[in-house]
This record gives structure tokens, sequence and C-alpha cells, in this order.
């Protein structure tokens, strides 16, 4: 049996015993909060225990590295509708110790595409259409490094109010803990108080 098979049968199960009961809840975020955090296996049950939320209590978005690349990019879009849509006034960035993404280069990535059949024509194609692989699959030289980029670039989008707190954080993917490497009150407090 596949693994999608293993996946389907037992989700006939969970609907028939009618788990999903435990689950129930709205679109919109209990905590009014969006968390950007990282893919990273360690972190599917660790974060949201370590971070004290349950389902419908955030806005939860993972990616890669907790990375916000572009400002215009799915991350944000989200993140806006998170706003504009859903209620959420706050925002966490919260990227992972061990992180994958610290150090990795482009071109690990582009072999191993290479050794998958993605063709030299097609990469030319990328290049000569303005994409800059080597940027857009380079990742950080550091967590604090990325969660703060990521944080700015989110800080900094016009469409956002200055007025929303964006937090800056890193959690421990072994023991749970999170350092604050960015507070969002504070920054908005300052900028409230400049004016």
């Amino acid at each position: 049996m596949s693994l999608i098979s293993d996946i389907l049968v037992h989700n006939q199960e969970f609907v028939e015993r009618k788990e999903y009961e435990a689950f129930r809840t709205d679109k919109f975020p209990n905590k009014k909060l969006v968390v950007i955090t990282c893919m990273d296996t360690r972190l599917t049950e660790l974060l949201p225990r370590a971070m004290n939320f349950h389902n419908g209590d955030v806005k939860l978005i993972k990616n890669a590295g907790a990375i916000v690349s572009h400002p215009f990019g799915s991350v944000m879009r989200s993140i806006l509708v998170a706003v504009y849509s859903l209620e959420a006034n706050e925002i966490a960035v919260v990227g992972h110790h061990g992180c994958g993404m610290m150090g990795l280069d482009y071109s690990t990535i582009l072999d191993k595409a290479r050794q998958q059949g993605v063709s030299e024509a097609t990469l030319a194609t990328l290049g000569h259409a303005g994409i800059n692989l080597e940027q857009w699959l380079t990742g950080f030289d550091s967590v604090e490094q990325g969660v703060r980029r990521s944080v700015e670039i989110i800080r900094q989008h016009p469409l956002l109010p200055p007025s929303l707190p964006v937090h800056g954080m890193v959690i421990d993917s072994v023991t749970g803990k999170l350092d604050l490497l960015y507070d969002g009150y504070a920054a908005v407090a300052k900028l409230q108080a400049h004016k």
C-alpha cells in the first residue's frame, strides 16, 4: 500500500468516527496572531505547544526558513489577508536553531535538480527571464539574520499600518525555548513617541 492510500484509509476512518469535532473552529484566529515559521518537521507539534496555541488560535504560515523573501510574494499576501480579512492584529516571525536554510548554497539545489532531469536549457531560460536563482535559492548566514530580514520586510510593507506589532523570535527546535529578537510592541511605542 502507498503512503497516499494509507492516508486515505485513515482519513475515511477519521471522518466516520467524527474525530474532526475536536478541531471545529471558524476562520478567524482566536488570538488575532499571524505566525510565520519554518516547515521543519521538528516544529510541527513543538511550536504550537511551546507558544501555547491550539487549532483556531493563530494563522500559521510555514515555509523554508520562515523567510519573507519578497514584499509582494505569497507569504506577504497571506499576511495581508490575515490582517485585513481575518482580523489578525499582530505578527510573529519565528525562526529556529539548526535550520536547513542556514548556509544553504543554491548550487547544491541546482545540482540535485539537474540530477532529477531539469535541463540546462530550462535553467538558462529562467535566467534570461530575470529570475535570479542564486539569490532565490540561497539561505541565510544565521537564523537571527533571517528573522530580522523577514521582520523588516513586513514592517516596511506599504500596505500594512505602522501601528501593527511585528515580533521576531527564535525557537530551540529541541527544547522549545523562545528567544525574543525583536519586540514589536516596543517598536510601535517608539514610533508613536516620535510622532
